[in-house]
Parts: C-alpha cells; sequence; structure tokens
C-alpha cells in the first residue's frame, strides 16, 4: 500500500490537482476567498502519536484575499475499513501542524493561530458513516456543563466511492477521473477512462507532470485483473498502457467467451443424458452443444455491452436473444471499436 500512498502524494503535491479537487467536491461558498493559484506547499516536521513521520499526508498555505492564510490539511486513507476515530486524528495532526506553525513564526499578524481545513480522501470500499466531528466521539450528555472545556474539531470527508458514476463523467475534473479510476472493476470501463485521461490531459497542458501517475494507477489495474499484484512494473505512459489494454481486453473476452461456451456445453450435455434412449441422449448432446454455445456467447456479449453501454433496453435484448452463433461472434468484436450499442447491434 506504500505504493499507492505515493502515488497519491504525487498527485495531490500538484497545485492544479489540489485547486481541481476543491473547486468540483468543497464547492463551498468561501472558496471564492481564497487565491489557489498561489497555494504553496508546506513540509510537514512533525510526527504523528506512534512516532511515524506524517509524509504521506499533504499540507497546503493557501492565502485569502484579505492577506491572511488558510492552512489545507489533506489526509490520504487507504484503509479497507472507516476509521471510527479519524475526528480524534484529525485533531492531533492539526494540533501538531499548529506547534510546528508556532516554532516558524508563521502565524495571523494579529498573533493567532491560522485556519486549518482538515480534508480527509477515503477511497476504501464500505461506505464512511464514521462521526464527523470530535463532540460525537465524547460521553457527555447535551446539556453537561463539561462541553465548555472539550476540545472541538470537524474534518471535512471526501468519500470517492460514494459518488454516483454519472455524476463523475459529467465533471471536468481530473479529480473525478481519479475517483472513477479507484472504482473502476472492469475491462470495459477502464478503457473508456484511459481515453477519456487522454482526451482531458489534451486539453489540459498544464498538468503534463499528472499523466505518469495516472498511466501507473491505470496500469496497476491492468496488471491486478491478471493476477501480477500491485508491485508489478507498469508504463507510465497513457498511450501505451491504452495500447496494452487493448491488447488484453481481446484476450480476456476469448477467455469469457470460452468459458460461456463451455458453461453450455455443460448445460446441453447434461439435459442430453436426461434422454432414455441411446438415440435421444446423442440428439440431445449435439442439440445441446449447439444450443448451450449460443446460450453462452449470448450471455457473454450482454455482459459486455453492459459494463460499456450501461443497461440494456428490450430491443437489444431480444434481437440478441434471437441471433445466430456467427452473429453473436462478429456484435462480439465490434465492441471496442463502436461508439455506440447501434453501432454494435446493427
Amino acid at each position: 500500500m506504500a505504493d499507492h500512498d505515493a502515488l497519491y502524494h504525487r498527485l495531490f503535491s500538484h497545485a492544479g490537482m489540489v485547486a481541481q479537487l476543491l473547486r468540483e467536491f468543497v464547492a463551498e461558498p468561501w472558496l471564492e476567498e481564497l487565491d489557489l493559484a498561489a497555494m504553496e506547499r508546506v513540509n510537514a516536521k512533525f510526527h504523528g502519536p506512534a512516532g511515524e513521520r506524517r509524509d504521506g499526508d499533504v499540507i497546503w498555505r493557501i492565502p485569502s484575499r484579505d492577506g491572511s492564510d488558510v492552512y489545507l490539511y489533506l489526509l490520504l486513507e487507504f484503509q479497507s475499513t472507516p476509521e471510527r476515530w479519524m475526528a480524534l486524528r484529525v485533531m492531533v495532526y492539526v494540533g501538531l501542524l499548529w506547534q510546528q506553525l508556532v516554532r516558524e513564526k508563521r502565524l495571523a499578524p494579529d498573533g493567532r493561530l491560522p485556519p486549518v481545513l482538515p480534508l480527509v480522501l477515503y477511497n476504501g470500499d464500505p461506505r464512511w458513516a464514521m462521526p464527523l466531528t470530535l463532540r460525537e466521539l465524547i460521553a457527555l450528555p447535551g446539556e453537561s456543563p463539561f462541553w465548555r472545556w472539550q476540545p472541538e474539531m470537524a474534518y471535512h470527508m471526501l468519500d470517492e466511492g460514494a459518488y454516483a458514476a454519472d455524476d463523475l463523467a459529467r465533471r471536468d475534473s481530473p479529480a473525478a477521473l481519479l475517483f472513477q479510476l479507484e472504482h473502476c472493476r472492469d475491462a470495459d470501463e477502464l478503457i473508456g477512462l484511459v481515453d477519456a485521461l487522454i482526451g482531458w490531459f489534451k486539453g489540459h497542458p498544464g498538468f503534463e507532470a499528472l499523466k505518469p501517475v495516472f498511466a501507473t494507477l491505470a496500469g496497476r489495474l491492468v496488471t491486478m485483473e491478471e493476477g501480477a499484484g500491485i508491485g508489478a512494473q507498469v508504463s507510465e505512459n497513457l498511450l501505451e498502457v491504452r495500447t496494452m489494454l487493448a491488447t488484453r481486453m481481446n484476450e480476456w473476452k476469448q477467455e469469457w467467451k470460452r468459458q460461456g461456451i463451455q458453461e453450455g456445453r455443460q448445460e446441453g450435455r447434461q439435459e442430453g443424458r436426461q434422454e432414455g434412449r441411446q438415440e435421444g441422449r446423442q440428439e440431445g448432446r449435439q442439440e445441446g452443444r449447439q444450443e448451450g454455445r449460443q446460450e453462452g456467447e449470448s450471455v457473454v456479449l450482454v455482459r459486455l455491452l453492459e459494463r460499456r453501454f450501461g443497461s440494456l433496453p428490450g430491443w437489444a435484448r431480444d434481437k440478441i436473444t434471437q441471433a445466430d452463433t456467427e452473429t453473436l461472434e462478429e456484435w462480439s468484436l465490434r465492441i471496442l471499436e463502436a461508439k455506440s450499442l447501434e453501432d454494435v447491434l446493427r
């Protein structure tokens, strides 16, 4: 997971990437008061409670229009389950940051501490449902007089997997493409995302430094699909990843097709064997094999089309059901080049 941490650190060490993240996924009115074009990185010089250096997190100083500063503390969380005590951790890390700023005399003009925005970026699969404030973690009734002595802290959560695919696809943002890439679960979707990344970078020349990072993330999804593991070497060139993916797609499709045909043949044989006479068994096997092959190819084609174009309308399913084996094979080969469902089933 350390490699993944390093890739995210590279992404969010890019000022343009961070600005896009804030504009697209925080989108609070007060962002208009911040000069995102003038933000600068701050090197964390402190350690966490367990003595670990907080090198994985990213901290930015963002000037505001009135001359003061706001500090963005971006916590990058790579864990399989949400963390109940995140608000407490955030309080500790923000306190350590403030101590560093005091030592460096980087305070507000009146000598007070500058404000901090703690932003937690989470890429796990279970949706985040943990407390967003420290108050929720303290065992006190709402009317208790002890609240006046309790610390207060809250953080802004960005749960990558909580955004709908359609919502992300509408956003012109590398952060949206990252969220889609992180939760991509099939090859058809991945090849579309790589194409979208190539197109996005063509239209945004100021983000060239991010291309190898996105290429590595996409390439690792391909190698993991093949069981090579996250440590496998992959290209840092998006076009090379696109070519590799297209090649692998054909191999994967043929494998899925073989699996579907094999399942169909097995079902056909089973039906044939149920016939009482030898002649009936032989005829049943032959018909079962043919029907099984056709049904297997239909199942695979529907699966591929739904991954590429979404849920299929009734007319498309009817057309696939009525098609013969040769037609199904021809349609399967068209999927890579087709721009629409109609292009495949023409």
